[in-house]
C-alpha cells in the first residue's frame, strides 16, 4: 500500500498541471479581432494626406493635406466611395457636417477641420461606428437616411417595387432578419402583420442574430411605387412594438418629457418667463398625446383648444393659472416631436416681480438689522477691551528703524523708508498712542492738524513740520490696536537690524514636477485655471498664477531655462525687462504665450498664459490675424442686447456658458471699447473692455444685469 500511495497523489497532480498548461496555453493566444469595427488605419486616403503620428490610437487616424477642408471633403467622399462605402445622414441630423459611411456590417465616421487654425490646410479624421441595428443598404439607392443605433432606414431605390422587393426578401435574411410569423407577432395583442399598404406592400421581419444586450425589436418595411418606376423604401420598428403607454423622463425647462427620446433640449427654466421644452420621442403620436393629456392635468396645466391640424400634425393650446402656451405634436422620419412653449402672463410676471421684490426688501431689511447687531455687539466689545487696556504714558522704543520715535510697546514694526511707510501692533490703548505721538511729535517740531476721528476706539492723527507730513490711523483691533502710518515724514533710508545675509535665492530655483505648467517648488502661493469655448471640452487657454519668495532675476532665470525645456521659443518682438518688472513672449508648440513678472510685498508675482491654437481653431473661436474675437454670454433668465463698436446685439437668456449654446461671436480691430448693457426694465449697465489682437474675450451678462468681462482665449 506504501507503493500505491504516492501513484494516487501523482496523478491528481499530473491532471491540475495538465489543465494549467492548457489555461495558459488559452491565455497566449491572440483576441479574436472584432469584425464589426473597421481598421480606420487601412482605409484609403486622399492624395496627398499626411498621417499625425504624435498621437497614435488604434480607433482613430489623424491626416493632413494642403487643401482647403471643402477640396478634402470631397476628395475623401470620392475615395471611400470607389472602396465600396456608402454615406447615409442620420435622422435628425441633416446639418451635421460629420460624414456617416457603412460598408456591410462595418460603420465609420468622417470629420473635417482646418489644419493650425489656417483654412488653406485640412485635417481628416477617421473613427469606427458601430452599428448596432445593420439593415441592408441596396446598390445605387439615394437619400439615404439610417440609424445605426435602432433599426431605421428610408432611402429611394432604382428598381421597380418587385425587384425591391425581392433584393429585401433575400438580403434582410443574410443579415440576420426572418420573417415576422403570426405564432411570433402573438406577443403583442394589436399586432397588425398585414401585407397591403396604398401602392405598395409591407413586410414584417424579426431579428434572429445575437445582438447581446441590445436586442432589437421586430421592424415593418413599407415599399411604395413611385411616378419615375423607383421605389420608395422605409424600414422602421413595427407601430405595435413600441410602447403603448409612455412614463415620464426627465423635466426639460420644468416641462414633463416623456421617455424614451432619441433626442431633447429646453430654454429657460420653471421660473423663466418664456420657457421652451423640445424633444424626439420613440413613439407614435396618439401615444405622445395620451401621455401629455394625462400629464399636463396632473401638473395643474389645462388644455384648451386644438387647432386645425392633421393626423401627423397636432397643435394644442395649453395654460396655467401664471401660463399661457402651445403644445406641438409632428411626425419626423418614426419620431414624433415635442414642442411646448409657455409664457407667464402679465399678471404673473407683475407678482413674480412683486414677491421677488418684497424677499429683496426683506433679505436687505434683515441684513441691516443684524448688521447693527453686529457693530453693536463689536462696539461694546471694543469698549470693554478698551477699558481693559493701559492708558499709561508710553516710553519710547530704544532700537527704532523709524526716523520718528516708536512706543516701546510696539510690536511686529514694519517699516518702508523707501516708500515712507510705517506698520506696528501694540499693546496700550488708543488714547496712550495718540497721547504719545502727540508728545513726541510735537517735540520734534511738528504740528497737529484737527481731524474728525477721536475715541477711545479709533484715531486719526495728522502732523505737518518744514514741508513734511505724517498721517496716522490707529485703530483697536480685538486685544491689539493696529496703527498705520505713512507721509514725506518717514521716508529715510531704513536701518539695519542685523548684518546683511546672503541671497536666499542664491542657488537656482527647483520646478514642481506636479505642475502642469512650469513652477518652482519654493512659493507662497499658486493656482492653475483654464478656459473652455462653449459645448467644447478642450481647453483654449491656461494661466498659471504664483508667488515665489525671490528675486525677480532668479525667477526669470528659472522660467528661460524650463520652458526651453518644454521646446517653448523666446520672442524678442515686445520684450521687457527690468528690475521690479519683465514681459516675454513664447511661441510654445500648442500656441502663443506670455510670462510677466513683478514685485510685490517682497516677493516675485508670476503670470503665464498658454493659448493652444489648435482647440480654439476646432472651437471655431481663432481670430483672424491681427484681429480680436467677443464671445457673448447671458446666464440671466432674461434676453440682454448689447451695444459695442456701433454694433446692437441680442444676447438670449441661458446662452454662452460651457454646458449651454454658444452665445453671439462678435470680430472686432484690438482696442479698447465701451459697451452698453440693456436687460429688461433695468437700467443699463456702461463700462469699458480692453482686448488685444489674438485675443478672445467672454462677456457674460448675469442675473443683475452687469457684464462680467473673461479672458477665452
Amino acid at each position: 500500500m506504501s507503493k500505491l500511495w504516492p501513484q494516487a497523489i501523482a496523478t491528481p497532480r499530473l491532471h491540475l498541471l495538465a489543465c494549467g498548461l492548457l489555461l495558459l496555453a488559452s491565455g497566449a493566444l491572440p483576441a479574436r479581432a472584432d469584425d464589426a469595427i473597421v481598421d480606420v488605419h487601412a482605409l484609403p486616403r486622399a492624395e496627398g494626406a499626411v498621417e499625425d503620428t504624435s498621437r497614435p490610437d488604434r480607433y482613430r487616424v489623424v491626416y493632413r493635406l494642403p487643401i482647403p477642408p471643402a477640396a478634402t471633403n470631397a476628395a475623401t467622399q470620392q475615395v471611400l466611395s470607389a472602396d465600396g462605402w456608402v454615406r447615409y445622414i442620420r435622422p435628425l441630423e441633416e446639418r451635421n457636417t460629420t460624414l456617416n459611411y457603412k460598408k456591410g456590417k462595418q460603420g465609420l465616421s468622417v470629420s473635417f477641420t482646418g489644419s493650425g487654425g489656417r483654412m488653406d490646410l485640412s485635417e481628416v479624421s477617421y473613427s469606427p461606428q458601430r452599428i448596432y441595428a445593420d439593415l441592408p443598404f441596396p446598390d445605387g439607392a439615394t437619400d439615404i437616411v439610417f440609424d445605426e443605433t435602432r433599426p431605421y432606414l428610408s432611402c429611394v431605390v432604382p428598381l421597380a417595387l418587385d425587384a425591391t422587393q425581392a433584393f429585401f426578401a433575400k438580403e434582410m435574411t443574410a443579415t440576420g432578419w426572418q420573417p415576422l410569423t403570426a405564432d411570433a407577432a402573438a406577443r403583442w395583442p394589436n399586432a397588425d402583420l398585414s401585407e397591403a399598404t396604398p401602392n405598395g406592400v409591407r413586410a414584417f421581419y424579426n431579428r434572429v442574430a445575437d445582438d447581446g444586450p441590445r436586442r432589437q425589436n421586430p421592424v415593418m418595411l413599407t415599399l411604395t411605387r413611385r411616378a419615375d418606376g423607383k421605389t420608395n423604401v422605409e424600414i422602421r420598428i413595427a407601430p405595435f412594438a413600441l410602447p403603448a403607454q409612455l412614463e415620464a423622463g426627465d423635466d426639460r425647462a420644468g416641462l414633463p418629457m416623456p421617455k424614451p427620446t432619441k433626442s431633447s433640449q429646453s430654454l429657460g427654466s420653471a421660473t423663466s418667463a418664456n420657457r421652451q421644452a423640445k424633444g424626439a420621442v420613440i413613439a407614435e403620436l396618439p401615444t405622445v398625446l395620451a401621455f401629455y393629456t394625462r400629464e399636463l392635468p396632473a401638473r395643474g396645466f389645462r388644455i384648451d383648444t386644438a387647432l386645425p391640424g392633421t393626423p401627423d400634425d397636432v397643435t394644442l393650446k395649453v395654460a396655467s393659472a401664471e401660463e399661457t402656451g402651445t403644445l406641438k405634436l409632428s411626425r419626423s422620419y418614426d419620431l414624433t416631436m415635442v414642442e411646448i412653449s409657455m409664457r407667464a402672463t402679465e399678471a404673473a410676471l407683475a407678482a413674480r416681480a412683486k414677491a421677488k421684490k418684497d424677499a429683496d426688501d426683506k433679505f436687505m431689511a434683515d441684513a441691516a438689522a443684524m448688521a447693527k447687531q453686529v457693530i453693536a455687539a463689536d462696539e461694546a466689545r471694543r469698549a470693554q477691551q478698551a477699558g481693559a487696556m493701559s492708558d499709561a504714558p508710553v516710553k519710547t522704543l530704544a532700537d527704532n528703524p523709524a526716523p520718528i520715535a516708536l512706543p516701546e510697546t510696539a510690536e511686529a514694526v514694519e517699516f518702508d523708508g523707501s516708500q515712507g511707510r510705517l506698520e506696528f501692533k501694540s499693546s496700550s490703548s488708543v488714547k496712550a498712542l495718540a497721547g504719545f505721538f502727540r508728545s513726541t511729535l510735537k517735540a520734534a517740531g511738528y504740528k497737529e492738524a484737527p481731524t474728525v476721528i477721536d475715541n477711545p476706539t479709533m484715531a486719526h492723527l495728522e502732523f505737518a513740520a518744514k514741508g513734511k507730513s505724517v498721517s496716522f490711523t490707529i485703530m483697536q483691533m480685538g486685544p491689539k490696536v493696529n496703527v498705520t502710518a505713512d507721509g514725506t515724514g518717514l521716508i529715510a533710508a531704513a536701518k539695519p537690524a542685523a548684518a546683511a545675509q546672503p541671497a536666499k535665492d542664491a542657488t537656482p530655483l527647483e520646478a514642481d514636477p506636479s505642475s502642469a505648467l512650469p513652477v518652482p517648488k519654493e512659493r507662497s502661493a499658486t493656482s492653475l485655471s483654464t478656459s473652455k469655448a462653449p459645448g467644447f471640452d478642450q481647453p483654449v487657454r491656461f494661466q498659471l498664477e504664483a508667488s515665489v519668495p525671490a528675486e525677480l532675476s532668479a525667477v526669470l532665470a528659472f522660467y528661460r531655462a524650463e520652458l526651453t525645456k518644454l521646446g517653448w521659443r523666446e520672442k524678442s518682438e515686445g520684450a521687457q525687462t527690468g528690475a521690479d518688472k519683465a514681459r516675454l513672449a513664447f511661441a510654445s508648440p500648442q500656441g502663443p504665450a506670455v510670462l510677466t513678472l513683478g514685485r510685490a510685498r517682497g516677493e516675485t508675482s508670476v503670470n503665464l498664459v498658454q493659448k493652444n491654437t489648435d482647440a480654439a481653431a476646432k472651437a471655431e473661436i481663432l481670430p483672424k490675424p491681427g484681429q480680436a474675437k467677443l464671445m457673448l454670454g447671458n446666464v440671466g433668465e432674461t434676453d440682454a442686447v448689447l451695444t459695442i463698436n456701433k454694433q446692437t446685439v441680442k444676447i438670449l437668456a441661458g446662452t454662452g456658458s460651457p454646458k449651454t449654446p454658444r452665445g453671439p461671436l462678435l470680430d472686432l480691430p484690438p482696442g479698447k471699447y465701451r459697451y452698453e448693457v440693456r436687460t429688461g426694465s433695468r437700467a443699463p449697465f456702461n463700462d469699458t473692455i480692453e482686448i488685444g489682437a489674438g485675443d478672445v474675450w467672454g462677456l457674460m451678462v448675469g442675473p443683475t444685469g452687469q457684464a462680467l468681462p473673461l479672458p477665452l482665449y
